[in-house]
């Protein structure tokens, strides 16, 4: 008995009598009130364990020789597809015109409804038969070359009144599709120099004509990973009265991103800064949108992480335990409150 009693002794949380309890509506009230907010805390609770949250690591890029994808989704509502080229070049010297790559031109009208597409390696291909066509006719100035100024010929002079008249109709054109390109530094442009210059000044009658106004709805360097943001995406330049080069200089950081099931994506995120230079007069550049983009020597490592369920459980008592002391404390303060309002009145009545 002795052992017992020095057991019960240690108890913490002694019970009364039941005929000494005493149940009031206040209390009730109190009760279900600490009740709803033991709820309401709980689930806010387990909704803050059950999401997962990010850490970033920084270390030395070991990445070499891969291929850089670029994500490419660029409406220019003032220039017809028949003029637009995409050309790359990267820091070894290697210029590539005109990418064969899955690049796709769709024909916008003047409202910006798609009203055809193509692809652009077919494009490439008669463009480049052009070029060529009239690369061979100013060397060998035969009898044709001197029947059309400059190497023009009936193909030429039709793609003049074709774009000519896409002009006026207000036609546009978007560009959109994956360059797979050297992971070096590099850039690439979307301009009309895929086009004879001779054949361009007939065209526009002069570089300050060609506007090259565009909206960005798409530009990344790789898959897309939750959380991530392109400060390109939504950029909208609009040109009125003149007309000039846009430069996007670009710094790409590689990143790796690793789910919470183990997988891992790799991708790049990048900052940007822009530069904007008006074409004059005695300006000889056309117009262009030029992206110049520069690696990191730095990789970041972003890790999916789910949080402590000893921490769940210590955050779960602090909150459970102190709201159940604060309601017992309110219980307390009622209870004697309408006590002390009630007792007067009780004792008056027996008088």
């Amino acid at each position: 008995m002795g052992v017992k009693q020095a057991i019960k002794s240690l108890d913490a949380f002694p019970r009364a009598e039941e005929h000494l309890l005493q149940k009031t509506q206040s209390g009730a009230l109190v009760s279900v009130i600490g009740l709803v907010i033991m709820a309401t805390l709980f689930y806010h609770e387990l909704a803050y364990y059950l999401t997962t949250y990010t850490v970033h690591q920084m270390s030395v890029d070991l990445q070499r020789g891969e291929i850089l994808p670029i994500h490419v989704n660029i409406t220019f509502p003032s220039l017809p597809c028949d003029v637009l080229s995409v050309d790359a070049i990267d820091m070894s010297g290697k210029h590539e015109v005109d990418l064969d790559t899955n690049i796709w031109k769709l024909r916008l009208n003047s409202h910006g409804h798609i009203t055809g597409t193509e692809y652009l390696s077919d494009l490439v291909e008669k463009e480049h038969e052009a070029h060529n066509h009239d690369h061979d006719k100013d060397h060998h100035k035969d009898s044709h070359e001197e029947q059309h100024t400059h190497g023009f010929d009936d193909a030429a002079e039709t793609m003049i009144k074709k774009v000519k008249q896409a002009l006026a109709n207000g036609e546009g054109c978007r560009v959109y599709g994956v360059l797979d390109v050297q992971r070096v530094a590099g850039n690439f442009h979307i301009s009309v120099h895929g086009l004879n210059i001779f054949v361009a000044q007939m065209i526009f009658d002069g570089a300050k004509h060609v506007n090259v106004s565009h909206i960005i709805h798409d530009l990344s360097f790789g898959p897309k990973y939750p959380g991530i943001h392109n400060p390109l995406d939504g950029t909208a330049r609009i040109l009125r009265e003149t007309s000039g080069i846009f430069k996007y200089y670009i710094k790409i950081v590689p990143t790796e991103y690793r789910y919470i099931s183990k997988d891992v994506l790799p991708t790049n995120q990048f900052s940007v800064t822009e530069y904007f230079s008006p074409i004059t007069d005695f300006d000889r550049t056309w117009p262009a949108v030029y992206f110049l983009y520069d690696l990191s020597p730095i990789t970041v490592t972003i890790k999916e992480e789910r949080r402590s369920f000893l921490h769940f459980i210590t955050r779960l008592c602090a909150i459970l335990g102190g709201t159940f002391a604060l309601t017992g404390m309110l219980d307390r303060w009622m209870y004697r409150l309408l006590e002390a309002l009630t007792k007067p009145n009780r004792g008056s009545g027996f008088l």
